[in-house]
């Protein structure tokens, strides 16, 4: 009551002032708490920005693709600075968005009006009515869940909002802000994003056309989407040239060009380069820097070379549609749907190339399944690392380029004692031959006669400390490993055939050179690895790399123009299934190493489909194509090697009767000291074509040189006609195999005696190689003679006994020389369970 006295006490003016005061007082309570007591900082502004994507580019700079953070507000998009978008594009974003954008504080009344008004008249959104700095505010500040609610609350913060960015932020900097948050549809966020995602480009190389038609999305991202609605899209442009012109920014013939224009479109919504290779490098960073992947922007470099990549998939389609639709019409179509090609340097391990598919978007032939890391069956690609072992210098009797092998057919036992006849293709025997005949026309029979020689341990030793890793795993190990038993990854071959042109060294692939975050931090840098895990001795690499590059020497295999041969020097092996599921080409330059695979990704077979017709000429035309221009590198020779002539087959010394010689590489100290008995010559008469004797007349007498066969090819020279020695005729029969050698056991291996099996049907096999003219092997265990075998084969089946064990053999020849053996460690042991246990393949 005190109070309504004191009021009618007042004069009209003074109730006036009162009741007005009043009122503005509660309406200010009212705003504050409407508007302005939950408005959030503008300090917070870069909360609301997108989260930076990870960008993967190639070895050259160039994008391959954005790692987008997780999340339904997340897409394509970096910050850039605003130096670095075009003038244009400002200008187009402004002169559509917010044309008096310089001249105001950050609400702009008079657009506000202006905006209602065009866009009455156009009857449709022709200028937005927000100001930048207002939709910044919106974009950027406000929670999501209201940033596109039509209320006055909302509109009022937000133009609260922007006056006080005004106030903190310069023009320069807000644009710069907005230009980099703000929405141009398809996941695209920011000048930088739009660019990547519609044309493909980086921001700073957009033209006029291109920055009208990206200012004219961010009315209505989804109905001007110019990959859907490119009529639309073209329209709204024709609009912002027009605005554009209004404000002064360009003129009405810039406009007229721009029009004119012919946009290219990105070729995906989603633009992605090298799809198996991002894919290998995305699950890297998730192991490595899961957090930083998603968070702090990642600049990775990657080792890939986009134009090799490219190339490489171009090649790969053009080859396989050659194989599915051959030329005649008498030719079948090879069922080959899938293939993949790795390219290394094998001195620093980078990745140049890592192809999966010839497409990877093809879901018909699994096309995202990255066949490079694939477990497939390798055919006759692993052989080089057979007679890579069966060369080792440290060996007692190692093998040359010029031992001679007998590609003939032959029995084996297997570890599980069984016999094993391995067959060529095409099922050709081709008798006796060197080494570097049999390997580099991939000869079956030699590399399994090979492999027994030096060892089925020695060989998977040699492939996994290369690469191979996975052999080590496979309990069914056996001879026919050789010919492509086991399993193994492309991304593993091609790493290890690296150690052939480097010196036998193993090398890490690799497929990244640096990270560094947004912020500039580096994560990781390459640096290239010391060479000294040496696998291989150098002199043998070189030995394999000169019978690989041997083109002469694979003529047998392959003739003399086959798709192993390039322009250059350069060594290559092809590798091909027996039931044609999978074909290999693994070759290499002095500083390139290829690996491709043809086959289908369900396992199906091929049809006449083999590693040189199927990924040969891919393997050709890569190498040729990326190559191209640069030095023709010759393969160094190192020190350790001597050239010696000797007699063609049998790789012993000429005498006179050898009737074709050549010159091979040797390992210092592995030069055969024995003259060549595998031509001989006899005196026969010219008239019976018999032996001469005392009562043939001198000028009947002829010299005739005979090739005299080890026993166990002359049923293959009686069926391929080699001429027989004359009855009578008394001859030294030539060596298979230089020494004596034991074939089995395995050094080191561990046997043992199970309690379920009579201990009398628990046996081992001793076996020995010996030179054919052998009479007789004694076998020495634990330095008692055991057994003596005057039959060839030459070996022992042993009862098994615990214990530890050292075994040799000593060869009685036919002049009385004694040879021994190799002395081999094994042990026998009581029967244990195995341990459970879970092997990761690497």
């Amino acid at each position: 009551m005190r109070v309504w006295r004191w009021f009618k006490k007042r004069s009209r003016l003074q109730k006036v002032l009162l009741i007005l005061g009043t009122l503005f007082t509660a309406f200010g309570i009212f705003i504050y708490f409407y508007v302005f007591a939950d408005l959030p900082s503008i300090y917070n502004l870069e909360r609301g920005f997108q989260l930076p994507a990870t960008r993967i580019y190639d070895r050259n700079g160039k994008l391959l693709y954005d790692i987008r953070p997780p999340g339904e507000y997340n897409g394509l998009n970096k910050t850039i600075e605003l130096d670095q978008m075009p003038t244009h594009c400002q200008h187009a974003v402004i002169a559509t968005e917010d044309a008096n954008y310089y001249y105001h504080a950050g609400v702009d009344i008079i657009g506000m009006v202006r905006a209602l008004w065009i866009n009455l008249r156009g009857g449709e959104v022709l200028a937005g009515g927000s100001t930048i700095t207002q939709q910044t505010a919106r974009l950027l500040l406000l929670d999501p869940s209201n940033r596109m609610e039509r209320s006055i609350q909302r509109k009022l913060k937000e133009m609260a909002l922007a006056l006080q960015l005004q106030m903190a932020y310069s023009k320069e900097q807000i644009l710069e802000i907005y230009l980099n948050q703000v929405y141009f549809g398809n996941l695209a966020y920011g000048l930088e994003g739009a660019s990547r995602t519609y044309f493909a480009k980086s921001a700073d190389a957009l033209s006029l056309a291109e920055c009208s038609l990206l200012a004219g999305l961010l009315q209505n991202p989804s109905y001007y989407d110019p990959i859907t609605r490119l009529e639309h899209a073209k329209e709204r442009q024709k609009v912002v040239l027009g605005l554009m012109v209004q404000n002064g920014y360009i003129t009405q013939a810039q406009a007229d060009s721009a029009l004119r224009d012919e946009l290219q479109f990105a070729a995906t919504r989603f633009p992605i380069q090298a799809p198996h290779a991002v894919m290998a490098v995305w699950a890297i960073l998730e192991r490595q820097y899961p957090e930083a992947l998603y968070t702090r922007g990642l600049e990775v470099i990657t080792t890939i070379d986009l134009d090799w990549q490219n190339t490489a998939q171009s090649i790969m389609r053009r080859q396989l549609n050659a194989l599915n639709h051959p030329a005649s019409i008498n030719d079948t179509p090879a069922n080959a749907n899938n293939s993949a090609l790795v390219a290394m340097d094998p001195y620093t391990g980078q990745i140049r190339v890592l192809l999966g598919s010839p497409d990877y978007f093809d879901e018909t032939i699994d096309g995202a399944l990255n066949a490079a890391y694939a477990y497939r069956q390798p055919g006759s690609a692993l052989k080089p690392f057979t007679y890579a072992a069966a060369m080792n210098p440290n060996l007692e009797h190692p093998m040359t380029p010029a031992t001679m092998l007998l590609d003939v057919k032959t029995p084996f036992v297997t570890r599980k004692l069984e016999s094993y006849v391995p067959a060529n293709y095409g099922l050709v025997e081709h008798g006796p031959v060197s080494l570097r005949e049999a390997l580099a026309s991939s000869y079956n029979i030699p590399a399994v006669q090979a492999l027994e020689y030096v060892g089925i341990s020695e060989m998977v030793k040699l492939s996994a400390n290369a690469g191979m890793t996975n052999l080590i795993y496979n309990t069914r190990v056996d001879l026919s490993i050789t010919l492509g038993g086991g399993e193994v990854r492309l991304i593993d071959m091609v790493q290890a055939y690296s150690i052939f042109p480097n010196g036998g060294y193993k090398i890490t692939p690799s497929l990244i050179t640096s990270i560094v975050t947004a912020d500039g931090e580096t994560l990781y840098t390459w640096e290239a690895p010391p060479l000294e895990n040496r696998v291989l001795d150098e002199r043998v690499a070189f030995l394999i790399t000169d019978i690989l590059s041997d083109n002469y020497a694979r003529m047998g295999g392959f003739g003399l123009n086959s798709a192993l041969r390039i322009d250059r020097p350069s060594a290559a092996k092809t590798g091909t299934t027996t039931d044609m599921r999978d074909n290999w080409v693994v070759g290499y330059t002095p500083n390139l190493v290829v690996g491709v695979w043809v086959g289908n990704a369900d396992n199906s077979p091929m049809i006449d489909s083999t590693g040189v017709t199927g990924a040969g000429p891919i393997w050709n035309q890569f190498m040729r194509a990326v190559l191209l221009g640069q030095p023709k590198l010759e393969f160094d020779v190192p020190e350790g090697l001597v050239r010696a002539e000797v007699c063609h087959i049998s790789g012993l010394l000429p005498t006179s009767a050898c009737p074709q010689r050549r010159m091979e590489w040797f390992i210092e100290g592995t030069v055969p000291t024995e003259y060549d008995n595998l031509y001989q010559t006899f005196i026969l008469d010219n008239r019976t074509g018999e032996l001469a004797d005392a009562s043939t007349p001198p000028e009947n007498r002829v010299e005739r040189v005979f090739l005299i066969l080890p026993q166990e090819a002359q049923a293959w020279g009686l069926r391929t006609g080699v001429r027989q020695v004359p009855t009578g005729a008394v001859y030294t029969l030539p060596n298979e195999i230089q020494g004596t050698r034991l074939l089995s056991p395995d050094p080191y291996s561990i046997f043992q005696i199970s309690p379920s099996v009579p201990i009398e049907t628990q046996r081992v096999r001793f076996r020995a190689a010996t030179p054919l003219d052998t009479q007789h092997v004694t076998f020495i265990l634990n330095g008692e003679t055991i057994s003596t075998d005057t039959n060839a084969p030459f070996d022992y089946w042993w009862q098994l006994a615990l214990g530890e064990y050292e075994l040799y053999v000593i060869a009685t020849r036919a002049d009385g020389t004694q040879e021994t053996s190799q002395t081999v460690i094994f042990s026998v042991n009581e029967y244990r369970e195995p341990a459970s246990y879970t092997v990761e393949r690497p």
